[in-house]
């Protein structure tokens, strides 16, 4: 059974636009990293209160969260029954975020913090660029580790997968 699900993946690979769709099929509560980090304005709270607010988060008994937030990624690991890794191509980063960026543009998304209109800077896109050089040899080695305590690992390499994925699961009874 699914209760505490932590979806992960390069920016622009659709974490929030998943969880919100699991946690709907699912009938869980969905959280998004960005929401607890940013404050308007693009101001994001200290390591402590993000601290602060994920551990309330963890404590409850079930959820969606999706973000990376690598700081905090053992944490969450240790917590979640399920860990979904989307591990797409930067093509495919690169094009969901500027299909956000256009469906989104002057507004916040409805995953982030209000007054955080989208935006779209050099520094993001050098990030989706580099993110499968330096993040996915440690995202591939914390996820052994979590599937060998037990976690159930799930990692999509395109998105046509994931949809039939999602698409498959029944849903939940309320």
């Amino acid at each position: 059974m699914m209760n505490r699900i932590l979806i992960i993946g390069c920016g622009g690979s659709g974490k929030s636009t998943l969880a919100r769709r699991l946690g709907e099929r699912l009938s869980l509560p969905v959280w998004h990293l960005d929401r607890l980090f940013w404050r308007s304005g693009w101001v994001n709270v200290s390591n402590d209160e993000f601290d602060n607010r994920l551990r309330d988060v963890l404590n409850t008994p079930c959820w969606v969260i999706d973000g990376n937030y690598d700081r905090t990624l053992p944490q969450r690991l240790l917590s979640c029954d399920t860990v979904i890794y989307l591990d797409y191509s930067r093509f495919t980063c690169l094009c969901g975020v500027f299909w956000r960026v256009i469906a989104n543009h002057g507004r916040s998304r409805p995953d982030m913090a209000e007054g955080c209109p989208e935006r779209l800077d050099s520094e993001f896109l050098h990030w989706i660029w580099s993110y499968r050089k330096t993040h996915r040899a440690r995202n591939l080695t914390l996820l052994v580790q979590a599937e060998a305590e037990g976690t159930y690992v799930l990692r999509f390499t395109g998105r046509s997968a994931c949809r039939r994925w999602l698409n498959a699961l029944p849903y939940a009874r309320k």
